[in-house]
């Protein structure tokens, strides 16, 4: 987070990101306006929006490497926060769907509680309500505004305070953290996911899986998803197969029909071997 200046320094941001003002000012105090970015003490431009505290966005230089990625915290202390999976991708590609088939086939053998995220609505939350995902107050739905992505990376507390008030609640064993829709440069933090799941589709056909970006490429499951579609697009999966292996160096990845049940039960196992792995307990 940014620490005061001696000197006031707010930029005016235009929705369309350009700044029309530059103001100065010698009243001493940094003003976090709700559309202002201003640089840190430590260099990096910092803004303020929707609610979410200042943060900055980490410069991204290149994909990364699937071998090369931030591991998971080796001495979390699980009783405060159960194992939690945080599940991303761009919207659309079915990850309120996948949440919903995780909790069906988790939630007779172990505690659970979700997370959703939505930038403006609860839509996400009502959907797993309605569809009795879990019981409702096992659900929270978290607006986050217009970056999802601070919400998973820079500035995770939005999602840290519900996470941890469940898992205390509910001695869960495991929590789940659905990310707003974003693009394929959102991954989370290891801060807040233990376990990152990225889930992508073939309606955005087969060159998605080698545009690469943190998500694809350093989550710990790739789930390429509404395979029964890839005729109807003209999406090759033996293409994205071949692009998914190179950009994760062999990493795994499922292909799966969510809303058919198809790869369900291949996720929960990766989900449930990295539980143990972290956790030192047996699966049920």
């Amino acid at each position: 987070m940014a620490s005061k200046d001696q000197h006031m320094h707010v930029h005016e941001v235009r929705n369309d990101g350009t700044h029309p003002q530059h103001h100065h000012n010698n009243d001493h105090d940094h003003v976090y306006n709700e559309s202002s970015s201003w640089v840190g003490a430590d260099g990096r431009v910092y803004h303020s929006h929707d609610g979410l505290a200042p943060h900055s966005h980490e410069p991204i230089y290149s994909p990364g490497y699937f071998t090369r990625r931030a591991l998971p915290i080796s001495n979390r202390d699980f009783n405060e926060r159960a194992f939690t999976v945080g599940i991303g991708g761009p919207v659309g590609t079915g990850k309120t769907a996948l949440m919903l088939a995780l909790c069906r086939l988790l939630r007779d053998k172990y505690s659970l509680a979700v997370v959703t995220n939505d930038i403006f609505t609860k839509e996400d939350g009502e959907f797993l309500v309605k569809n009795g995902a879990l019981p409702e107050e096992r659900i929270r739905a978290v607006e986050t505004g217009g970056c999802p992505h601070a919400a998973i990376r820079e500035d995770i507390s939005i999602n840290l305070g519900p996470l941890e008030e469940l898992s205390n609640l509910y001695k869960a064993d495991i929590l789940l953290c659905e990310s707003g829709g974003d693009n394929l440069a959102a991954n989370f933090s290891r801060e807040l996911a233990d376990y990152i799941i990225y889930i992508i589709d073939v309606s955005g056909g087969d060159k998605i899986p080698r545009k690469g970006g943190p998500g694809i490429t350093q989550a710990d499951l790739l789930v390429i998803n509404k395979t029964d579609l890839a005729q109807a697009v003209g999406a090759d999966l033996a293409v994205m197969e071949r692009d998914a292996l190179r950009m994760r160096d062999g990493g795994p990845f499922v292909f799966a029909q969510v809303k058919h049940q198809v790869g369900v039960e291949e996720i929960v196992n990766h989900v449930l071997q990295a539980w143990e792995v972290a956790t030192g307990k047996k699966r049920h």
